[in-house]
């Protein structure tokens, strides 16, 4: 008879521990083990006998194109790669009501009717929401007459004797990880062991199998999916899911793809109906911007293979406190902190005692260093309260001597400024694959190579700022 011994697992790095303690040794997260009982079997070694030999080939065979499972859901399959694999596992996480279940409902409703292609057998089981709620979710989407499978089922072993068939599902949603156990496991559901246990077995099933499963895992406090790091090893593709409350965006972000490019995104606006797609996201994003303000610059964006406009803004207060503020939304602080520091080491630009604010308009997270010189000038025009010229984009990465560094992808953001009606660009010196060439039509570049070039563009300019900015260094 098999035996059980308790062991506590950290449910942060999947660590175990003989006995509780108030912090994990491994990553020195606090609070984060808990009790999980499992039984012990008897080890079993490889014994005398040999295994099946290994039959080695060579990096030069013939590689077969990857079949693609195609929604019809444009901004979708391009996170995907251009569709989901046979066999694949994919992983979406995000916030809570971010409308994670509604975009998967919504892609294989899509699959099951055939909108990419042919029809596809689909299936659809919820471990956290009955069936009545799901079918009230299907008719506010209006997808209610999709052939789509539908079970309301927690147990792994269910799923998996419903699944394993000779004629199984083309596609299968598990909503979510995090809901499901196996029951040789005595911990409960959403623990390191059932997540990793649960996920493996599904994931088996679907390579064995060949139907592309799609988990849909939960986010800590800190953003990341719960669970153990390795649920995102083990599957092939992640995806997630993000925005804000307050914004219609809704951004799905791929950090992990092996069968498409990682960094891709697709942007879907949220409406009474549903998650819409938005082909063209810079001209949703520049929709409300208001070309004379001071404060504001357009900086031209790469998301994966996508050029993205998106708007800058950046606001300087007098501060009244002794440590002036520095609020950022949308990029990273330390960056900002960079970039103030070049300006005023550099540059001579005093920002002294004053509150900074930095904004991306429409919620969209940028992480590439590109934006270095976009944030400069919407820094630089708030302060003197000079606004940047209105059909001007602007990227650049910016070095701790002021020197403004190349970026890549400088055509497509180019080609994407000239499309959106964009006449004028403030970069770096411009390469194309290699050597110099002339930028797009209708676009009159401005190369830039150190960061005071910039201040001096805003120093031609007459100063129009009010008395309480005239001497930005002192405090009133």
């Amino acid at each position: 008879m098999a035996r059980t011994q308790a062991r506590f697992v950290c449910q942060e790095c999947g660590s175990a521990h003989p006995k509780w303690a108030g912090r994990c040794d491994a990553c020195g997260g606090w609070n984060s083990l808990v009790e999980e009982v499992v039984r012990d079997s008897a080890p079993k070694g490889l014994g005398g006998g040999k295994g099946r030999k290994l039959v080695f080939s060579g990096l030069d065979g013939a590689a077969q194109a990857v079949p693609r499972r195609v929604s019809g859901i444009a901004e979708f399959d391009r996170v995907c790669g251009g569709g989901m694999v046979p066999g694949s596992a994919l992983l979406v996480g995000g916030d809570p009501g971010i409308g994670k279940s509604t975009v998967l409902l919504q892609v294989v409703a899509a699959l099951a009717s055939g909108k990419g292609g042919a029809p596809l057998r689909c299936a659809y089981v919820s471990g956290e929401e009955s069936l009545d709620q799901v079918r009230l979710r299907a008719a506010r989407l209006a997808v209610a007459g999709a052939p789509v499978m539908l079970a309301a089922a927690t147990s792994v072993r269910d799923i998996v004797a419903s699944l394993d068939e000779a004629v199984a599902p083309d596609v299968v949603v598990i909503d979510s990880i995090q809901t499901m156990y196996i029951d040789t496991l005595d911990s409960a559901p959403g623990t390191v062991s059932q997540v990793r246990a649960a996920a493996q077995e599904l994931i088996r099933l679907a390579k064995q199998r060949g139907f592309s499963v799609i988990l849909v895992g939960h986010v800590t406090k800190e953003g990341l999916i719960a669970g153990p790091r390795v649920l995102e090893h083990m599957v092939d593709t992640v995806l997630y899911f993000e925005g804000e409350r307050g914004h219609q965006f809704r951004i799905l972000r791929a950090v992990k793809n092996r069968f498409g490019p990682t960094d891709e995104i697709g942007v879907f606006e949220m409406t009474d109906a549903g998650l819409a797609e938005v082909p063209n996201p810079s001209a949703l994003f520049l929709a409300e911007r208001q070309g004379d303000s001071s404060g504001a610059a357009v900086f031209a964006g790469m998301e994966g293979t996508r050029p993205v406009l998106v708007e800058i803004q950046a606001l300087v207060a007098p501060s009244s406190l002794g440590t002036p503020r520095r609020a950022v939304v949308g990029w990273d602080g330390n960056r900002l902190a960079m970039v103030l520091a070049v300006l005023e080491a550099r540059c001579g630009v005093q920002i002294g005692l004053n509150d900074i604010y930095l904004n991306v308009a429409g919620g969209l997270r940028i992480a590439e260093p590109a934006a270095d010189l976009a944030v400069a000038a919407a820094l630089v025009s708030a302060l003197r309260l000079q606004p940047v010229p209105a059909e001007t984009v602007i990227f650049g990465e910016i070095g701790l001597s002021g020197e403004v560094r190349p970026v890549g992808q400088a055509e497509a953001r180019l080609k994407e400024a000239s499309k959106l009606g964009f006449t004028a660009a403030l970069a770096p010196a411009y390469r194309g694959r290699g050597q110099e060439r002339a930028p797009p039509a209708g676009i009159a570049l401005r190369e830039l190579r150190h960061l005071r070039h910039l201040v001096e563009l805003f120093e031609d300019q007459p100063r129009r700022a009010p008395r309480s900015l005239a001497a930005p260094g002192t405090r009133r």
